[in-house]
């Protein structure tokens, strides 16, 4: 009896709704394509294709020794500056405000020169900006990047996240809302998943008459087609 009067709940709800087409594209939560901010000489390449990296992994560096002996030549200056600013402070009621001024200045100069020396030897390394997986790699040792016209040298995507980016007709926008069922079939599979609209576009295309939505999945390879029914409640 329960079994018979779930069936008939389960058709009542079918009845009172409406299943919108839509088609979709696998593709990743997060993809990015990643290119140094400085020119130089590859030293190093740490990641290949299929390889999994932890967000800030160094994926490759440029050679650096300059930038390095930069960084190390502010930081001893600025060592120094403070240790005169320090003497300076113990005795700044009995020296002339001015003079005071030049330690004063002479110190915060050097520690913003440690700043950007810092800044100019960070951008010869390059960093995941998030856990991920390379999909693609267009760098080796001894490369040379150049400053004035920089290439992506490596893409990344998010490991397992993935979102479907849907396609329906524009006629639904009134009817598609955030948290509607989304049924779908992945093109080559047989198996039959459920997922909910998380975000809808805010435009329609004017060349295809279409409106884009997404659903959260998993795992799916990316760039795979398949088609769904979007569940509206008519109420």
């Amino acid at each position: 009896m329960i079994r018979i009067l779930l069936g008939l709940i389960g058709l009542v709800l079918t009845l009172n709704a409406t299943e919108i087409y839509a088609t979709f594209n696998v593709m990743a939560q997060k993809d990015a394509r990643l290119a140094f901010d400085a020119g130089g000489i590859t030293k190093q390449v740490n990641y290949d294709v299929a390889n999994s990296v932890k967000k800030n992994s160094v994926l490759a560096s440029l050679q650096n020794d300059d930038m390095k002996a930069s960084l190390a030549r502010a930081k001893t200056a600025l060592k120094f500056a403070k240790k005169d600013y320090e003497r300076q402070l113990k005795v700044k009621n009995l020296i002339d405000a001015g003079r005071f001024d030049q330690y004063a200045f002479k110190y915060e100069n050097a520690k913003n020169e440690v700043a950007y020396a810092q800044a100019q030897y960070d951008k010869t390394f390059l960093r995941a900006p998030f856990d991920g997986v390379i999909y693609a790699k267009d760098i080796e040792v001894g490369d040379t990047v150049s400053g004035m016209m920089l290439k992506t040298v490596f893409k990344i995507q998010s490991k397992r996240a993935r979102k479907l980016v849907l396609e329906f007709d524009q006629k639904y926008h009134n009817s598609v809302k955030i948290g509607q069922p989304f049924k779908y079939s992945v093109d080559g599979d047989s198996k039959l998943y459920k997922g909910v609209i998380s975000k809808i576009y805010p435009n329609a295309n004017s060349a295809n008459r279409k409106i884009k939505a997404e659903v959260k999945a998993k795992g799916f390879v990316t760039g795979l087609f398949g088609s769904g029914q979007i569940i509206v409640d008519d109420k």
